[in-house]
């Protein structure tokens, strides 16, 4: 997996770890950006890790291009050596699958889907030759789910299922993008899932809503005081079903500020979780209950 690098004009360098989505590519980028960072470089004003790739904005000014770019190779250098390790979190997700809003939306829209006579969680488990809607749940909230960037709108995770290929859900994006999608919908395009942190066009699949906000500009929000998006690269998201009684009673509670999410410091080791997929996602979704 040999990075490609690429100047971006006189203040930008690209960096593509891999041309396939993968853990790997994810924790290779998270590695020499973190890296990056530690090193404090003179020069360097952005970093900006995405899926299996990241850039860095630096002042040419302050230091030549080249010269930033014999820092990059001998960063990523040492960062492979190491251990594949993150300290991170696991952090539960509530949704309520099919739920009235966006299946409101999805109907206005099926002319644009690939399959109108179905919803996008019909379709989408049919394809993956998954048992109905509850197949569906099942497959899709089982197992954690990696976030691999955030961004492209403000506070969105970008969502990697945390199981073999052969088992990850795969669904296309709508033929014709929707114009409207409601905030805090659970989507999924491609290899990817996301939560849409505001409301806005979309052309990902849409299978429920969460009732907990991940993205609050004004940080009136209780959990996002400190910062006004939850999600970072490197988090672990465990999904949760629940019921509309459930749903109404976390919506009113964040509107108390009574509601703080389920989330627990864990350390992430590819190695391990290489090993033994399901044993060691079970561990990861076991420490949310202390266990």
């Amino acid at each position: 997996m040999k990075s490609r690098y690429s100047f971006g004009g006189d203040e930008h360098i690209f960096v593509e770890c891999d041309e396939a989505m993968s853990l790997e590519a994810f924790f290779k980028s998270l590695s020499v950006t973190n890296a990056v960072k530690k090193a404090k470089i003179k020069g360097v004003t952005e970093i900006c890790p995405a899926n299996a790739s990241f850039q860095i904005k630096f002042n040419p000014d302050v230091i030549k291009p080249n010269d930033m770019l014999k820092e990059l190779k001998a960063i990523e250098k040492d960062a492979s050596k190491g251990k594949h390790t993150l300290k991170t979190r696991i952090i539960e997700i509530p949704v309520l699958y099919n739920d009235p809003w966006t299946h409101e939306t999805l109907m206005r829209f099926r002319e644009r889907h690939q399959d109108p006579k179905s919803t996008d969680i019909e379709y989408t488990a049919r394809i993956n030759n998954l048992d109905g809607v509850d197949g569906f749940i099942k497959a899709h909230s089982g197992a954690p789910w990696f976030v691999s960037m955030v961004g492209f709108v403000a506070g969105l995770p970008f969502l990697y299922q945390m199981v073999d290929k052969q088992r990850q859900i795969q669904s296309p994006k709508y033929l014709r993008p929707r114009t409207d999608t409601p905030k805090l919908t659970v989507g999924h395009g491609g290899c990817f899932g996301c939560i849409y942190s505001v409301r806005g066009a979309g052309g990902y699949q849409m299978f429920g809503i969460t009732p907990m906000p991940i993205y609050d500009p004004n940080q009136k929000i209780k959990y996002l005081r400190d910062f006004m998006c939850l999600f970072k690269p490197g988090d672990i998201v465990k999904w949760k079903p629940i019921d509309r009684a459930e749903y109404d009673e976390t919506v009113s509670a964040v509107d108390k500020g009574k509601f703080m999410p389920k989330m627990r410091d864990v350390s992430f080791s590819l190695d391990e979780f290489k090993k033994d997929m399901d044993g060691y996602n079970a561990k990861l979704m076991g420490a949310l209950n202390g266990r």
